[in-house]
């Protein structure tokens, strides 16, 4: 009995995450602009650039490359996964769900989550400031994974971390 509770809760979890993502984010792979350093302030030193202040963004993604490991939804297929690490720098709460995540791999090719096949399958969780959450990402198929792009919400922004 209770198996088929926590069964019924996962699956209503994914619903939940399917429809709070909408299928997908419009800008999801679309990088964020790149903005030049100040030029240096008049007086300033030549040969010595401006003080550039490194502010970052409220949402921290790092990646890395991990083995597979078989959950209770993988079919056999090949699977593969990458470890990420979402931070919250900012000062709102944020969401985080594996839909919200993509794996794109070396050729370029966009993979999105498959869910409950990884037993390290990162969590569907609200992260407060200061927090951060790790887990897997898992995707359909055999490939090289180049980098993944996490997206804050539906119109949340994009951030996207290279996987080494």
């Amino acid at each position: 009995m209770a198996g088929l509770g926590c069964l019924g809760i996962v699956a209503l979890l994914i619903v939940m995450g399917a429809i709070a993502s909408g299928g997908g984010s419009e800008n999801a792979g679309t990088p964020a602009a790149k903005s030049s350093p100040p030029p240096a302030p008049v007086g300033a030193p030549k040969g010595e650039p401006a003080k550039e202040e490194k502010k970052a963004g409220p949402v921290a993604v790092t990646a890395e490359k991990t083995k597979f490991e078989k959950g209770v939804f993988a079919d056999g297929t090949d699977y593969t996964s990458v470890l990420i690490t979402v931070t919250n720098n900012g000062d709102k709460a944020i969401d985080v769900n594996p839909l919200f995540v993509t794996i794109t791999d070396t050729s370029g090719t966009k993979h999105t989550a498959e869910l409950g096949v990884d037993e390290r399958q990162i969590a569907t969780v609200d992260l407060a400031p200061g927090e951060n959450v790790s887990g897997a990402v898992t995707a359909k198929g055999a490939f090289t994974p180049k980098y993944v792009t996490y997206t804050d919400g539906i119109i949340g922004e994009s951030v996207r971390a290279d996987v080494p």
